[in-house]
Order: structure tokens, then C-alpha cells, then sequence
């Protein structure tokens, strides 16, 4: 008899159901069930809609039931950093922000008067974001001190929507560090800094970690979506899941346990797994960040704007009328040979009115050839990533005294072969791509493991590389207008 197990993976614009099982030793995925997601405007400010979420999460569960498909346990990831205060009476006090909203303007200057930027780096390893937790809860100290005070609860947006499914609360540990406000040395909130920060401690319980079982459906749920199933934490920070995802070549030489990793969605995430965190000087200017990972793994990595800016422009591109796939714009931007390149990580380019204006805009500035056509500000967004990318190898090989020849690339960008190709130029590296649904398919391995399907993170990577097509990549002397070097499947 088979045994199913149900991924709920939510990202920024959309959500989907995956059920995946083993079969002849294979993982395989089937999708059973997509909804939209997205921030909206509420009271001046950009929310989250919760409790639009917590509906399609059932409607999904729901689905299951329909195909006879019940799923002996299931686990929910989603973005980081954003969170829900809850009061004594589990009511939620504050609409749930969302990361891109202005909130936390100046918040940074009001945490540094407490403890110094380098200082608090030096405890949590996280790199500084101004969208980080910690300088979304200074905002509401600063603007809602009442409401604060009367939080009974913070979860992040996974760990609520496990207790709407099980009444149970539980934080978990991988989407807890990015709220710069846990200890990589003890793995554990940071509650001196958490004090003297003036954040209420109670609302930092004790931190559980990935394929730790929250509970069983509430009756309540297992009325409404026809059947109980546990429920089991994943890595709940999505990259975090999607690292777990990275196949494992027990047979190739090139490749080390721990390769350099691009986890390529909406924002691109380029690090590599280490077993301590680094805290110095150098990895902090560096930007470099330290986040938690499957079974206190750490995982280093360097946060690049990644694909918001070209999936901004195509949704600008078609509500003017000219509808372009993401392949088309590769197609056109293969063909382009402008050399003008932007700064990914800048900031006008993290929440636009218009992604093409900020792109022509910073060209303009740095006195550069104006981008003009959708294949030449493809181009631009394209070249820019790979030469981000390229910049962050070289600074992470230089912290780690290591020389990585391999980059993996998993997620939704695995996809992308313009960029894939891109990538092994400018690094001269190979590049292994896939498995795109890295993220939910990281979800699954977490509650197989727990359920005893695969033994440990290796075994399960093992089953990965078996169970998915990877592509290859290697670097050529020059990429001219649609040269490629075929990918091969590894």
C-alpha cells in the first residue's frame, strides 16, 4: 500500500499541494492542487492575507480526500521573516505585514542606539536586511508598544498556520534565524539581546526543529477536510527546505558533501553548508549570513535580489499588452549584446512602481547604455544575476579558504537555461541544475526521513539524484547570440 505524503509549499504569488511518495525507490511528485498568493494593501499598509492562506491550505487538504489520496503526514513551508502576534485569547492583534512593506524604515538606526550593527552580528550571524524580524518588531514597538505588550504569542507564518491546523503551537528553528534574533552558538533564542532589545520573552518559547511532530488535525479540521493525518515540521524556512533538496553524488569527484548551492526562486540564495557559523568581521562586510538549517546545519549564503526582477518585468511587459514567456525573454536576451549591468542588491530595485524604469533609471545614473526593448532589459536583468553570482563565489571562496568547482543550482531557476549557461560562464564553473521543485520536494524529505522511509539526509539526497533529471553545464570561452553548450543529464 502506498504512503503519501503531503507537501504545502507557499511562496510570495502562489502556493501549491504536492503529494509525493516512494515508489521502486523513486520519489515521486504529484500536484494536486495550486492557489494564488500575494501582498495586498490594507490600512496603508502591505499584508498578507492569513486567513485567505489558512482556506487554500484546506481546500488542498480537501483535494486529497477527493482522490483517496490521504497522506500519512503533511508539513507546511513558507517565506521567512514575517510573523503573527497573537493575544491571550489566540486572536490575531496586528494585520501580518508583509517584508517589502516600508515599515521598517529607519527601524535599523533605532536597533543600532541598543546594540551596534557589528555587535549584533557578532551574536546572530545574520546578515543585516532591513526587512529582518528584528527591525519589523522594533516597528511595532515604535508604532504599536500597546499591542506588543499584549501579545501573548509571535509565530511565524508557518508555525501559525500549523496551529490553526493542530491548536499546537510550535516555533521552528530554521525560519526562526532569520529573525536575527537567535544564537548560532547555542541554537537557541538569544534572550539578553531579546531583552535588551525590550521585546516582550515570553513570546520565544523553546525552538523545535525540522521533523519534530506538531500534532494531529484538531477535530475541528478533521470534520472539515474528512480525515486526521500528523502533522510534521519541515525545514518551514522555504531555502531551507530547498537546500535540503540538493541531490547527493556519492560517485562524483568534482563534488564535495557540502557543494556551493544557488536556491533560485524569487530571490536567489548562493551559499554552501557549514558546520559552524561564521561571525567575523570579513563575513559580515561581506554580507554573508548564517541560517539555520536540517539538524543545526548552517547554511552560509549570500541573499541576490534572483528572479523578482525579471518576473516584475514580464507582469509590467503583459499590463501593457505584450504577454512574453519567460523563455521567450531568455530567447531575446540571448540574442542582446548590451553591456550594461545593474546592482541586483540594490535597493530601488527591491519594491518598484516600475521594474523597467528602475532598470533604465540605475543604467542612466552609472552612465550606462540605456536598455530600450524587452530582449535588452532581459539581457541586462540576466547578465546582471550571473555576474552577482559570480561576485558572490569569489567572496565566499575567499572567506572559507575553499575552491568550490561545482555550483548547484535547485528551484524554480533550475528551469532557466539562459541564466544556467550564464552562470557557468561567468564563474567558470560547472553547473548542475535541478530538481525544480526543490522546496516542496526538501518539505517531503523531512516528514520521509521522520517517517523512517530514508535514513538520514544522506540517504534521502541519494534518492533525489535518482529520482529527478539534473542538468550540466559547462563553461565556454564565449556565449554569442543563442550558442549554447547543450546541457547534458548528469
Amino acid at each position: 500500500m502506498e504512503r503519501y505524503y503531503l507537501a504545502v509549499d507557499i511562496g510570495a504569488s502562489s502556493g501549491r499541494h504536492i503529494l509525493g511518495t516512494v515508489k521502486d525507490h523513486k520519489i515521486v511528485l504529484e500536484e494536486i492542487y495550486r492557489f494564488e498568493n500575494g501582498l495586498k494593501r490594507k490600512n496603508k499598509q502591505i499584508c498578507w492575507d492569513v486567513e485567505s492562506l489558512c482556506r487554500e491550505i484546506k481546500e488542498g487538504m480537501k483535494q486529497c480526500k477527493k482522490l483517496g489520496k490521504i497522506p500519512v503526514s503533511m508539513g507546511i513551508d513558507t517565506w521567512a521573516v514575517d510573523f503573527v502576534l497573537l493575544d491571550e485569547k489566540e486572536q490575531i492583534l496586528l494585520d501580518a505585514v508583509g517584508y517589502r512593506d516600508e515599515r521598517t524604515k529607519g527601524m535599523d538606526e533605532k536597533v543600532y542606539e541598543i546594540i551596534s550593527q557589528e555587535a549584533l552580528y557578532e551574536r546572530t550571524g545574520i546578515q543585516k536586511q532591513i526587512f529582518n524580524t528584528i527591525y519589523q518588531l522594533m516597528a511595532v514597538k515604535e508604532s504599536n508598544l500597546d499591542s506588543l505588550k499584549r501579545a501573548d504569542s509571535l509565530l511565524m507564518i508557518p508555525d501559525y498556520f500549523n496551529y490553526r491546523l493542530t491548536g499546537v503551537k510550535k516555533q521552528e528553528y530554521t525560519n526562526a534565524t532569520t529573525t536575527q534574533l537567535v544564537s548560532p552558538q547555542t541554537g537557541d533564542w538569544d534572550y539578553e539581546l531579546i531583552k535588551a532589545l525590550g521585546f516582550p520573552e515570553k513570546l520565544f518559547k523553546p525552538l523545535s526543529m525540522p521533523g519534530t511532530l506538531v500534532g494531529g488535525l484538531s477535530e475541528e479540521i478533521q470534520e472539515e477536510v474528512g480525515f486526521n493525518c500528523k502533522v510534521i515540521l519541515p525545514a518551514t524556512h522555504d531555502t531551507a527546505s530547498a537546500v535540503m533538496a540538493i541531490p547527493f553524488y556519492s560517485k562524483q569527484e568534482d563534488l564535495k558533501d557540502n557543494p556551493l548551492y544557488i536556491s533560485s526562486g524569487t530571490w536567489s540564495l548562493l551559499g554552501t553548508e557549514r558546520p559552524k557559523a561564521d561571525c567575523s568581521l570579513k563575513s559580515r562586510k561581506a554580507n554573508f549570513t548564517n541560517e539555520g538549517g536540517y539538524e543545526h546545519r548552517v547554511r552560509y549564503l549570500k541573499n541576490i535580489m534572483g528572479l523578482w526582477m525579471i518576473q516584475s518585468v514580464k507582469a509590467e511587459f503583459h499590463k501593457n499588452g505584450a504577454d512574453y514567456s519567460f523563455s521567450q525573454l531568455c530567447e531575446m536576451a540571448s540574442m542582446e549584446t548590451i553591456p550594461s549591468l545593474v546592482d541586483c542588491n540594490h535597493s530601488m530595485f527591491l519594491a518598484p512602481e516600475s521594474m523597467i524604469l528602475a532598470i533604465q533609471d540605475y543604467c542612466k545614473i552609472e552612465n550606462q547604455e540605456i536598455p530600450q526593448t524587452a530582449g535588452e532589459i532581459a539581457a541586462v536583468i540576466y547578465n546582471s544575476l550571473a555576474v552577482c553570482y559570480k561576485e558572490a563565489v569569489e567572496e565566499l571562496e575567499s572567506i572559507t579558504g575553499e575552491t568550490y568547482p561545482v555550483i548547484h543550482v535547485v528551484g524554480g531557476g533550475s528551469h532557466a537555461s539562459y541564466l544556467n549557461q550564464l552562470t557557468a560562464e561567468f564563474t567558470k564553473k560547472t553547473v548542475y541544475a535541478g530538481p525544480g521543485e526543490a522546496t516542496a520536494i526538501g518539505n517531503l524529505l523531512a516528514q520521509m526521513i521522520e517517517a523512517g522511509e530514508y535514513d538520514g539526509l544522506k540517504a534521502a539526497r541519494e534518492a533525489v539524484l535518482h529520482s529527478f533529471a539534473i542538468m550540466k553545464y559547462v563553461p565556454i570561452t564565449q556565449i554569442q547570440g543563442g550558442e549554447f553548450n547543450d546541457p547534458k543529464i548528469v
